[in-house]
């Protein structure tokens, strides 16, 4: 077909209005957009990522979400930069990843807390368990002293005096009158399996992986961690990049009131803002 060069002209202005047109849409709404990745556990830490995406969307930020199904690869990952950030954990447990990966990774702010709650189907209270009742706990080192806390609590042991209770293991114990049986070689995310298989008289769990598998720990737990706890997820990056727009960004949206007020309705108290921790 055979143009004018009027109308080839004609054509040629309007593609010109289109470019023009399209360079001040850029350019009224402010910076390019940001992609950022984060590596998150299922429940709730992808939820609540999912949750802030189209706030961050407004703010310039194209927030990427990779669920990991266990509590290793998220630091791999982040440190060999296939991430920019990862939120699965708590201090305590990047304080250890670091000694034994000489890593660097720093936290960019906390968000909430997963209580870790004690289940049995044996006892109604943890101060009923029977003289050598085996006690079931995770494999996260980290997680110790928070299940050492409740026993403890519970009148059931007696910690090492002047031991940093974050770092604490169940070599610390003085005192075990009721000759608990300690067992520890779990991966976390089988533990809720592990108590509905009826093993063990009282199991320790997660919050995450326990409402991942249906379990309400308000309703289902015999005994859950106080909210003294110093065990808050946090968001990890690699040093220095919790100075980055986009990552100053993620953070201001997951600390902020009405985000805070989402994960206490949204979780009906299964999970804690931080800011109810502060």
């Amino acid at each position: 077909m055979k143009f004018s060069k009027k109308l080839l002209g004609i054509l040629g202005v309007a593609a010109t209005a289109v470019v023009l047109g399209a360079c001040g849409n850029s350019k009224s709404s402010g910076s390019k957009t940001t992609t950022i990745t984060v590596g998150a556990s299922a429940v709730p830490h992808a939820e609540i990522l999912k949750h802030v995406q189209p706030q961050l969307k407004k703010e310039g930020v194209n927030l990427k979400v990779k669920v990991f199904q266990d509590y290793v690869m998220p630091n791999k990952a982040l440190a060999a930069k296939e991430l920019d950030a990862n939120y699965f954990q708590h201090i305590p447990f990047l304080a250890e990843w670091n000694k034994e990966n000489k890593g660097s990774l720093v936290s960019a702010g906390g968000v909430h807390l997963e209580p870790i709650s004690a289940y049995s189907k044996k006892v109604k209270n943890l101060k009923d368990v029977k003289d050598g009742a085996t006690i079931l706990v995770s494999s996260n080192v980290s997680d110790y002293g928070r299940v050492l806390t409740i026993l403890k609590d519970a009148g059931l042991i007696k910690i090492k005096k002047g031991i940093d209770i974050t770092t604490a293991t169940f070599a610390d114990v003085t005192s075990n009158p009721k000759h608990l049986k300690f067992k520890h070689s779990y991966e976390p995310k089988l533990m809720p399996s592990i108590y509905k298989n009826g093993e063990g008289d009282v199991v320790f769990i997660n919050a995450n992986y326990a409402v991942q598998s249906g379990l309400d720990p308000r309703k289902d737990a015999i005994v859950t961690e106080k909210s003294t706890s110093p065990y808050v997820n946090i968001v990890a990056v690699r040093k220095g990049d919790q100075k980055k727009p986009a990552i100053k960004k993620l953070m201001k949206a997951l600390q902020s009131k009405s985000t805070q007020k989402w994960i206490y309705n949204h979780y009906k108290g299964a999970v804690l803002p931080a800011k109810s921790y502060k």
